[in-house]
């Protein structure tokens, strides 16, 4: 039997490596990859090498701090949005906490400002460690951890 942490459909977690804390996520399970919106997403070159910079978040979020980050370690892959259309999008890896636990997490990086919540945890992260239930939320932020077993 296999284990996994029950999530409900929106929660908050911090993402150590991008210093963010209680940032709300929407469990998505319509999407395959997870994505955290930023702006001024650009290619740049340092040294000769090329990098990847963002700003997570946007200046209207409460938790927007105006952080210049700086990737060395991205890729660009094809993801097809919300809306059908597909796109090319900047990856990079990260890492994710719920539930107390730290977690390795590959983000896709856009342009969401409109949308209600910044990131969106898609099935390739949630798979083989998640349950969902749509009628739950924020199990993680509040200490709830249940476990389900599946044979």
């Amino acid at each position: 039997m296999k284990a996994r942490t029950l999530i409900g459909r929106q929660d908050l977690a911090d993402f150590p490596g991008l210093q963010l804390e209680n940032i709300e996520v929407k469990v998505d399970t319509g999407a395959y990859t997870s994505s955290f919106h930023c702006h001024d997403i650009e290619e740049i070159s340092q040294a000769g090498t090329k990098k990847l910079r963002c700003f997570f978040l946007d200046p209207e979020h409460e938790k927007y701090h105006n952080k210049e980050f700086i990737f060395d370690r991205f890729s660009k892959k094809k993801v097809r949005s919300s809306n059908g259309q597909i796109e090319e999008r900047y990856s990079i890896n990260t890492t994710i906490i719920l539930f107390g636990q730290e977690m390795p997490l590959e983000l896709t990086l856009t342009e969401r400002g409109n949308m209600k919540f910044p990131v969106l945890l898609g099935r390739k992260f949630l798979s083989k460690r998640f349950v969902v239930d749509s009628a739950k939320a924020n199990l993680s932020s509040n200490g709830i951890k249940k476990t389900v077993r599946l044979l």
